[in-house]
């Protein structure tokens, strides 16, 4: 699988390591307990509807990127400092990459998840 990241100059890949959380269980514990992700790494929440989605960094020792989609389209993104952050926006999808790997993805561009 594949995250790209769609920009004016073509497609640009965020992630090739990417996991799906698709349990309760996978979904609860997200990136808890890991002592470092791949630089290629993404953790994709998927859920059937759009809501407010929250994270927490609780037992996770490494800041991260969150990103939050709705229909495909960057409705939120934030770093999340280890161990204290915390973020919380609407969506449908959202997406936990290393730190700075979202760094050009703004509000209202579009991501795709690839070969799901």
């Amino acid at each position: 699988m594949r995250i790209a990241h769609e920009t004016a100059d073509g497609d640009r890949t965020l992630a090739t390591e990417v996991e799906v959380a698709e349990g309760i269980v996978s979904q609860g514990l997200g990136l808890m307990f890991r002592r470092s992700i791949p630089d290629e790494y993404a953790l994709v929440f998927p859920f059937s509807s759009v809501s407010k989605r929250r994270l927490h960094m609780v037992c996770v020792p490494f800041d991260i990127d969150a990103v939050w989609l709705v229909d495909g389209e960057v409705s939120a993104k934030k770093r999340l400092s280890a161990w204290t952050g915390r973020g919380r926006a609407a969506a449908d999808t959202v997406i936990e990459l290393p730190a700075g790997a979202a760094a050009d993805v703004s509000v209202g561009d579009a991501l795709r998840i690839e070969g799901r």
